[in-house]
């Protein structure tokens, strides 16, 4: 029986939360129904402390970055260029298309 492959893409929307930690920072929830194909991929793509890389576009801005896992779920950081290029904030709901990278060496 041939190996199942990995789904590697995703699309979701999310409505941005703020995590305070030394800094604040914004992040898009991974949703519930993408954890379990997530969670495959990630087998294949984690590294330190359970990071996955990806690489994500919200409305035509792409950029590269590391899902966070927190609690049951992952969180989608959105950087401070992206937020402003966007014009987004907290609160607001984005569409997500995510697709989990490769480890990094």
């Amino acid at each position: 029986m041939a190996a199942r492959k990995a789904q590697t893409e995703f699309r979701f929307r999310a409505t941005l939360i703020e995590w305070r930690g030394p800094a604040p920072f914004v992040f898009a929830p991974v949703p519930d129904a993408q954890l379990e194909a997530l969670r495959d991929a990630a087998k294949l793509a984690t590294y330190g402390w359970g990071c996955v890389p990806v690489e994500a576009t919200v409305s035509s801005v792409k950029f590269t970055t590391s899902l966070f896992p927190k609690g049951d779920t992952y969180l989608l950081p959105l950087k401070v260029a992206v937020r402003r290029k966007l014009n987004i904030t907290v609160g607001d709901t984005i569409s997500v298309v995510m697709s989990v990278q490769s480890k990094r060496l």
